[in-house]
């Protein structure tokens, strides 16, 4: 079912009640998509076209429209995140190139597909990441083709995603960049591979059932869940990771370490030299 939030209640407040919800239910988890157009008239069409496909395609989206860039940027800054956002090209104070160059600052991830009834801005688009660049009037066909497109790409990269609730905001991360994790109470410090760390609360047990179909994680220690690709040396007392980090090996696991490590190694047809 396809939902508009509404003002009243945080933006990203919102949308972790309704993933929390999805979550209990088992449903999967929905598809968020902004629209932000100066123009009334265009933001009633996208929303039209939302509401057919939704009920033609049985997908699950929940959107949200912006009247003004300035709108949509204080919700990012916010640490707001969307899947797919429509942007108009050609709007008054700042054009959506401009505000496509400031969201990139926050997100990289968002498919943005520009929307707009000049090809002025086509190539340039493109240097800011753009999924898309959709001239105006959008017929319904064409639109259906581009949802499909860009749905089949966020449930990809949902899959392969952690979204955490961080000081900051809502966060998503790429399980592929993520180091390792460790917990210090009820506190979830996430290693990324550019050195970053975010902080999240939460339970190491609850992660770990979350990412137990990626067999590219072990849990080591108690407190330690590690991406095994960052792995660098396995010595009885520790694993030393690519950014010269030590996991701490309890005593008597030393040999079941190496070997989980060795067979997932194999199974990804790495070369050992013996």
């Amino acid at each position: 079912m396809a939902r508009a939030i509404h003002k009243g209640v945080s933006i990203a407040e919102l949308w972790l009640r309704v993933k929390a919800a999805a979550y209990r239910k088992g449903m999967v988890i929905m598809i968020k998509i902004a629209v932000c157009d100066d123009d009334a008239s265009a933001l009633n069409e996208i929303n039209v076209l939302l509401q057919r496909y939704r009920a033609e395609c049985n997908q699950d989206i929940i959107y949200i429209t912006f009247h003004s860039p300035l709108e949509l940027l204080v919700e990012i800054e916010k640490g707001m995140r969307w899947d797919i956002l429509f942007l108009d090209v050609v709007m008054p104070g700042e054009n959506g190139i401009s505000v496509a160059r400031e969201i990139r600052q926050y997100d990289n991830t968002v498919k943005i597909i520009f929307l707009t009834s000049s090809s002025e801005y086509a190539v340039e688009s493109y240097v800011v990441g753009a999924y898309f660049y959709q001239m105006k009037p959008v017929c319904a066909e064409r639109f259906f083709q581009l949802m499909d497109s860009a749905i089949t790409e966020c449930e990809k990269e949902q899959q392969c995603g952690l979204i955490l609730r961080c000081k900051g905001g809502v966060t998503r991360i790429h399980l592929e960049k993520l180091e390792y994790c460790e917990v210090m109470g009820r506190t979830l410090l996430f290693h990324l591979e550019n050195g970053k760390v975010l902080e999240s609360t939460g339970s190491l047990d609850e992660l770990c059932g979350k990412l137990a179909q990626h067999d590219n994680f072990m849990r080591p220690h108690r407190s330690f869940l590690i991406n095994m690709e960052y792995i660098q040396n396995i010595s009885y007392k520790a694993i030393t990771m690519e950014d010269l980090s030590e996991i701490p090996i309890p005593h008597g696991k030393c040999s079941e370490i190496k070997n989980q490590y060795l067979e997932y190694a194999f199974n990804r047809k790495q070369v050992f030299l013996s």
